[in-house]
């Protein structure tokens, strides 16, 4: 993505979630939001423009170094291994694991699933789709017989 003259990241970015390099140094970006790396587990080094911090902030990055006109963010921190703020994210039942610089997602345990992984048990496919389906076919049906006197008197 150098040389682009980009001042924000164009919506495909997130497709390029399995880079391990990205230089978006020669694009006078503006700001990174922080979900724009959501995904990006791959990522070791990311070259920005010195006026932006490096995704996530310098304590998602072992090595961070200023140039002249970019910065360098290398080697991306697994954010579920910290001692600090995020340790507690993740609820019982589930599992930290790591989902780009500073972010990370919860997976949920064995049987269990739903909001904070609170629901044991699996998720109840019948029941949904049943519902759903005859939620569907009366709607449909309700529908069809409104239009129809509609389509007879054309």
């Amino acid at each position: 993505m150098g040389s682009c003259n980009r001042t924000s990241l164009c919506p495909g970015f997130q497709d390029a979630s399995t880079a391990v390099v990205i230089d978006l140094t020669e694009n006078p970006l503006e700001k990174l939001p922080d979900a724009s790396f959501l995904g990006f587990t791959s990522l070791q080094s990311i070259a920005v423009p010195l006026a932006l911090d490096c995704p996530g902030g310098s304590a998602a990055w072992e090595n961070i170094t200023a140039g002249t006109d970019s910065r360098i963010c290398q080697g991306q921190r697994n954010s579920c291994n910290s001692s600090g703020e995020l340790a507690w994210l993740c609820p019982e039942n589930s599992q930290c694991a790591p989902n780009g610089p500073s972010l990370v997602q919860c997976l949920c345990w064995g049987p269990y699933h739903g909001y904070k992984c609170l629901r044991e048990g699996t998720f109840p496919m019948l029941l949904f789709y049943g519902v759903l389906g005859a939620v569907t076919a009366v709607l449909s049906l309700l529908l069809w017989g409104t239009q129809r006197g509609k389509a007879k008197a054309s």
